[in-house]
């Protein structure tokens, strides 16, 4: 399995527009330095009434289809 790590904050306001719509994914730069593109519903279990914060441990297979999330912290 492929993991990449982003330390992540996106605002409420700025979520608030992922979840609306107006834009579906989110675009991050890993821990590592490399640039990642994904579906901002994965963070939905994270969001908190100041938005999503944190760091992020993101899986994916062999094909780099999303498997799971997780907050490291």
């Amino acid at each position: 399995m492929n993991t990449i790590v982003v330390s992540l904050f996106i605002s409420a306001e700025e979520f608030q527009r992922l979840y609306q719509g107006s834009a579906k994914t989110v675009h991050a730069q890993s821990v590592d330095g490399r640039s990642i593109r994904f579906p901002a519903a994965i963070l939905r279990p994270f969001v908190l009434h100041n938005g999503v914060s944190g760091i992020f441990q993101i899986n994916f297979d062999e094909q780099n289809r999303f498997q799971s999330i997780q907050r490291l912290g």
